[in-house]
This record gives structure tokens, C-alpha cells and sequence, in this order.
């Protein structure tokens, strides 16, 4: 058998630096103002949801809501 590189069963990848840019562009231009602050406090900024919460002055499930709404708009965008 003819060894040959798999590329998973959703087709062909992007390289990582692609990849990456896309998701910078998506979270720069597609997100709100606060979903995408609460975003990379949580993802880059090591920051916890109860953490974001007391800092905004909000609920915890405030942030966990706008986390996921930010989350699903990122995974939408990046699909296509």
C-alpha cells in the first residue's frame, strides 16, 4: 500500500498561519465589542469566567452567554 498523508475525513486542512489569520480577522471584525473582549480575556488572557464577571461588574452567567454566542460566531465564520 502506498503510504500517502491523510487529511482527515473534512478534506485538506489550511496551514497554521492561515488558520490563525482568519481567526484574527474574524474576532477583530465580527464580534462585538464585548463578546470580543470577554473572548480573549478568557482564551488568551488565562482570565476565568468568575474572574471577567467580577471584573465587568456582571453576572457570571452574563459572560458565560456572551462567551458562547461569541464562541458559535466564530465557529460559523470560520466554517466557510
Amino acid at each position: 500500500m502506498k503510504n500517502t498523508l491523510y487529511d482527515g475525513c473534512l478534506g485538506p486542512r489550511l496551514p497554521r498561519e492561515v488558520q490563525q489569520r482568519r481567526l484574527e480577522r474574524v474576532i477583530r471584525e465580527a464580534l462585538t465589542d464585548c463578546q470580543r473582549e470577554i473572548l480573549l480575556a478568557y482564551y488568551y488572557g488565562g482570565r476565568t469566567v468568575t474572574q471577567i464577571a467580577a471584573d465587568r461588574g456582571v453576572n457570571k452567567s452574563t459572560v458565560c452567554r456572551t462567551l458562547h454566542r461569541a464562541e458559535n460566531r466564530v465557529r460559523l465564520l470560520l466554517k466557510y
